[in-house]
Formats: C-alpha cells, structure tokens, sequence
C-alpha cells in the first residue's frame, strides 16, 4: 500500500466511523500531508475500506522513520502516530456539544458515544488491548478476574536514555491535568491530541470524565479533580461519588485509597475510576447484617468477601453518606492492637477506605473498603499487601480494581507461564531455569496437587494464579475470615455505634 492510499484510506476511516464530516475530506488529507511533509500526492490512489487502522498507521510510520521525521521504536513511532490521529479526532468542543446532545435521550447515549470517540481516535489502543491475556477462576468468593496486561508499551532503551537527559517539565503536572488534552507529549510523557475530556460539577467542584487508554474493563472511565490537588477520602468525596452515579447510573464509581501502599499508583491527583462492569465484588452477597444507631432507612452489612468490607444500601444518599463519615471518622482513629491495627505509629496514619459506590435494584450503594498500610520488619512492603510468598505472582499494590475482583499482574507473567507449562509437562527441574526459578516452590505444589497433561496444563496453571490471587486478597483484609477475625470486625461496628 502507498502512502497516498494511507491517507484516502485513514481519512475515510475518520468520515466512516464519524470523527469527521464528509466535508472535512480534503482539508484532512492536506493536514495529513502537512504532518507527513509529503510535497506530491496521488489523488487516484487506491482506498482500501476494510483495512485495519493499526496496518493504515503503520504504512505512514514506517515512512515517517523512513524519511527522518521520526525514530524507529516503539516510543517515538507513538508519539508520532498520535499527532496523526489527532488531525482526525474531533476538537474539544465538538465532542462535548456531541455528549451533552446525546445526553438529553439517555446517559448511556452519551457514554456510548464518548467511549466511541476514544476507540476509535486510537486513544485507546484496541489492537494492543487485544493482546491482554485474561482468564475467570472460581473461588469461594465466585469468579474472580484475571487479565496479564499487556496493552501498555515498555519504554525502549533509546527512548529510557533520552527522557534522562531531558530537563523535568512541569507541564502538564502529570497525566490526569486536564492540561493533557491536546498535549504533542515527549519521550517520558505520552501524546495526547487525540484525548477529550468532558467536564461535569460533582457537589460544587469542577471535574471531568475521561476513558483509559489501557482499559482493563468495559469502559473504563476516569474521573478526576478539574484542579491539581492531592487524593483525600472524605465525607465530600461520598457525596461526589454519588453526584457521579446519580448522573450516570448505568456506571458505578469508586476511589483508591489515599494512603501510600494500600493506595493507587497516582496519589497526587484526586481522581476516580469507573465504568460500565460487575465486578465480583458487587456480586458478593452481605453475609451479616449488621446495624447502625440512628441510620433505620440504611441496610448495613458485612461482604463475603476476602477483604472486609461494609456495604451500605439505601434510597437517600444523604443519609448514606452521613453513616459512611461516620465509620470513616472512626476507623482514622480505630486501634485493636489483638487484631494487629493501629491508627498510627510515630505520628504516621495508618488507616484510610477504598469506596465504591453503584445504583442497583432501584437503591444505592456504597462498599467500604477498610485499608491499613502498617508495616514491619516482617513485611516491609505491608501487613496487608501481598506477602513475599506471593510476589512470584504479584507484589505490587492492591488498589481499587483488584479490591473488586480484577487481577492486574504484570507482563511477565505471560513469558514466565508458558515456559512453565513446557517444564511441568516435560517434567523438567524448575528450579534450574533462571527465569522461573521463583516459581519453584508454587510449582512443586501445583505438580502435587494436579495431573498435568499437554492440553489441561495451561488451564491448571491459570486456575492456580487465581487462587494466589485470592489469597492475596485475604492477606490483604484487615479482618480475617475466620471466627476471630469476625469477633473483631464486629467489634468495631460496636465502636462505631458507640
């Protein structure tokens, strides 16, 4: 394919899935001639329909690393690809006008449309999405989500090298500024201008809506502070989780916790994560009813689930919101030194809630997550963090997906099982092969425990990272789920109330 049919063929892309109008045409292809720095183009140059945007993109990338507008890795060919795509996506305020349209028939309209725009703009990357691998275990706490992502690009060598000798930029202040949309990027920042946002009021604050480029669930939103200010878990923010699904009810809505360790990975900026998924948690039933003075209009209890986790329903979220302060008021303050939870050490707060709120049945709901990020000798990373047995799977932090119910485990994992499988099924010495040596003493177990064959051996192994990943889970509840670890989670229902 020519670059001349790249271009017809990227531009009627753009008109078919409507990012642009029909009369945008050859203003587009002359934008895209701009940014190719093409000075000659075939006007009879074949289009080819049913061609992938993926293949359209690289023709135009391998020429642009070709004729020096850009470096041949993966990084730059980003970069570069994204100013592309954003001479097809949509300005700001077509997109906004778009949503707030659809809006008036429903919601889900709206979102619909949205989350098109990002799909199809290349924001989010589907071909690469496509490459998660992603399995459903059974556990006693029902199906359990797992998915290796694979969808986020490593950075190469040559591009590591130039972002360290790149002077640290300020702009925009990280990657959930509202700044972002539009921004050209640089080596150690992605390009976004083919990201929109949409602004919306949560309370009497100024936030907006955006996709994940990495989507781990169907749509997978992104709800942050209009201002760069840092996360904080308050009574405020159950209300804004709220005014979030009160807008939206189709979608829930929850926010990491705002403590180092048992929070996400940007804690700096206030934000939210959403979208349109069940997630095992929401599924998991109240297994002990529980009830709080004064709150008659609120149903409370306790989840079956591996975390503790108290789940509030009712038609008033005032009245919701007003409990929910309430326990989290309590719980920053909570000792039980038997149950190993301290409010605070040295000065230093320990305890904090992953909320997740949802509309279901014709009432709201709101799942709080109690979290402590304490530490010891024994478990530098955490008490209640994955534990060094298990980080062979996974030791990075627990944030609000995995709370839910959805693993994210690293890349590795998909090299590191299929060279596993290989040695279970050929019976070879694991312990011996440097890349799955830590694996060893998990395997030896999974060979105990199973009969391996060639075509269930993939299956078992999978199944097997889902239990991890449930214990996982357990080593990260504050309460454990047996008889004492009930008692004392009880206990502090009780200190609430009192």
């Amino acid at each position: 394919m020519t670059e001349s049919s790249a271009i017809k063929s990227l531009v009627r892309y753009a008109i078919r899935e409507h990012l642009i109008s029909p009369l945008d045409e050859k203003w587009a292809i002359n934008r895209l001639l701009e940014r190719m720095k093409m000075d000659s183009f075939d006007m009879d140059a074949e289009v080819f329909e049913s061609e992938s945007l993926e293949n359209l993109l690289k023709v135009l990338l391998d020429y642009a690393c070709e004729n020096g507008l850009c470096e041949d890795s993966v990084v730059y060919r980003d970069l570069f690809d994204t100013k592309i795509m954003g001479v097809l996506t949509p300005r700001p305020s077509r997109v906004i006008e778009n949503f707030f349209e659809f809006y008036k028939s429903s919601p889900q309209e709206a979102t619909k449309y949205f989350y098109h725009v990002a799909r199809r703009s290349n924001y989010i990357r589907e071909y690469r999405i496509r490459n998660d691998v992603k399995w459903v275990t059974s556990t006693e706490y029902g199906d359990i989500d797992i998915t290796i992502n694979l969808s986020k690009p490593e950075k190469d060598p040559k591009a590591i090298a130039a972002a360290l000798k790149m002077k640290q930029s300020s702009y925009p202040l990280c990657m959930l500024c509202p700044e972002n949309e539009g921004y050209a990027g640089r080596v150690n920042h992605p390009a976004r201008q083919n990201h929109r946002v949409i602004p919306m009021i949560l309370g009497s604050e100024n936030w907006c809506l955006q996709y994940s480029p990495y989507v781990y669930y169907n749509e997978h939103c992104i709800v942050f502070n209009e201002k760069h200010v840092p996360m904080k878990i308050t009574k405020e923010g159950f209300k804004r989780l709220f005014s979030f699904v009160e807008k939206f009810p189709h979608y829930f809505v929850g926010s990491n916790a705002d403590l180092p360790i048992v929070g996400g990975s940007v804690l700096t900026h206030d934000h939210y994560q959403g979208g349109n998924y069940t997630f095992a948690m929401a599924k998991a039933p109240i297994e002990t009813l529980v009830s709080f003075d004064g709150f008659d209009d609120v149903t409370a209890g306790i989840v079956c689930w591996p975390m503790s986790v108290i789940r509030l329903v009712g038609e008033n979220t005032a009245s919701i919101c007003d409990l929910a302060g309430k326990i989290l008021d309590k719980w920053r303050s909570y000792t039980d030194k038997e149950a190993f939870i301290f409010a605070e050490t040295d000065g230093t707060p320990h305890n904090t809630i992953t909320p997740i709120a949802r509309f279901r049945n014709g009432k709201y709901e709101l799942d709080l997550v109690l979290r402590n990020n304490i530490t010891t000798e024994e478990y530098p990373d955490g008490v209640y963090h994955p534990h060094p047995e298990h980080h062979h799977i996974k030791k990075e932090n627990i944030g609000l997906i995995e709370v839910m119910g959805l693993a994210v485990l690293p890349s590795r994992l998909k090299t590191e099982m299929s060279l596993l499988k290989d040695a279970l099924v050929n019976g070879d010495d694991i312990s011996k092969i440097e890349a799955i040596a830590k694996h060893y003493e998990w395997a030896e177990k999974i060979k105990a425990n199973n009969e391996i064959t060639e075509e269930n051996c993939e299956r078992i192994i999978q199944n097997e990272i889902g239990k991890v990943f449930a214990e996982i889970l357990e080593q990260c509840g504050v309460f454990k789920r047996n008889a004492i670890g009930k008692s004392q989670f009880l206990k502090f229902i009780e200190a609430v109330n009192n």
